[in-house]
């Protein structure tokens, strides 16, 4: 495995020290970290990228990837509620370049509120954080790129598409290329779904639905694992059925949806582009940008406007963010070794059975911060 070489304490003192002072409880995390729960998060995908663990007769874990999810579960079974966690330890991710540490250490931050609360004040506070600890290591040459997946929502409502279609398109919002292959069956017509058992279950209520495929199994002697119920199996078959048989977008849809995906730029021009494009549903779209105004008010106090970014579609390696999302890039390193990740993940807490909540939270690369610093 290798290692990323240590940072120089003067130089990891400084990167610290804008988390140290936000006022946060210091947090650690176990080394192990129980894989299926990390999969269904991220997808089959990120497999590769993990170094699995297994003992025998024993479930399947990996290596830490990170830190927020084992935070989001221990904040969970103390209660929920408010919580402000600091952290710092190695994370480890398998990689296929030969130069590329897969031992590094990450240092990041971590916050909880109740449901309701807004978010701007939250928001601007941890990327600002982020940013400050990045630009603490001594590089002259970083820039704070800014995303949202949660606006993806209210701008296909905009669109007034059909329900089944709007929803199917919301689901594969962070999957490019699901995302792909639905703007590829521009003005195909619709597959029939009735001869199939998720367009039978399609046709019925929730509980019947369940009962039906219950009565499936047990005629088939087939015995469910994965701790699925019927009901969620038969519900899940029936929103697959819907969205199969959902009209295909128009060419004006699509190009509007590849338009909005392909926005990067300052701030302001980026944000004034996602609304030209919307359709005339646009209520809680505006909302979300007047929200996104507040957010850059905020940070223009801590980071320097000219040097941020705006990318509607910017998305990270785990796809539970579903609101904002930021990272801090250095020219000399590229956009795919950022020094710096982090974003609203407030869905991801009744995903680990916490109910709901907020959740926005920061990570940094002490090793790419430092300005001497290669990986």
């Amino acid at each position: 495995m290798r290692v990323e070489p240590p940072v120089p304490e003067a130089a990891l003192a400084a990167i610290r020290q804008p988390l140290e002072a936000a006022g946060a409880t210091r947090a650690d995390a176990p080394l192990l970290q129980p894989l299926n729960l990390l999969l269904d998060l991220a997808g089959e995908a990120m497999r590769a990228r993990l170094f699995v663990v297994q003992a025998e007769g024993g479930a399947e874990a990996c290596l830490r990837p990170d830190f927020t999810v084992a935070i989001a579960r221990q904040h969970i079974e103390a209660g929920g509620g408010e919580g402000r966690y600091a952290y710092e330890g190695t994370a480890f991710r398998a990689s296929s370049g030969a130069e590329r540490p897969e031992e590094f250490l990450q240092v990041g931050l971590e916050l909880f509120s109740p449901a309701g609360e807004a978010t701007e004040a939250a928001d601007a506070e941890i990327a600002g954080l982020a940013w400050r600890s990045a630009v603490a290591g001594g590089r002259s040459d970083l820039t704070l790129r800014l995303g949202d997946v949660g606006l993806f929502g209210p701008f296909i409502e905009s669109l007034s598409l059909a329900d089944a279609l709007a929803a199917r398109l919301k689901r594969v919002a962070g999957r490019p290329r699901l995302l792909q292959a639905e703007l590829a069956r521009v003005g195909e017509a619709a597959p029939a779904q009735g001869g199939t058992l998720a367009g039978i279950l399609s046709g019925l209520s929730e509980a019947q639905a369940g009962a039906l495929l219950e009565e499936v199994w047990s005629l088939a002697g087939v015995e469910p694992v994965g701790g699925r119920g019927p009901a969620e199996i038969a519900a899940r078959l029936v929103r697959k059925a819907e969205a199969a048989s959902a009209p295909a977008l128009t060419e004006e849809q699509a190009a509007a949806i590849r338009a909005f995906m392909a926005i990067d730029d300052a701030p302001d021009a980026a944000l004034a582009r996602v609304g030209e494009l919307a359709g005339r549903k646009d209520q809680a779209l505006k909302a979300a940008l007047a929200a996104w105004a507040r957010r850059l008010e905020a940070l223009a106090k801590v980071a320097d406007p000219h040097r941020m970014s705006f990318a509607p579609a910017l998305g990270h390696a785990f796809d539970y963010y579903d609101g904002l999302t930021f990272e801090v890039v250095s020219d000399a390193l590229g956009a795919d070794r950022p020094v710096a990740v982090g974003g609203r993940y407030d869905g991801l807490l009744g995903r680990l059975g916490g109910g709901e909540g907020r959740a926005v939270g920061c990570m940094v690369r002490p090793w790419r911060a430092w300005s001497e610093g290669e990986a």
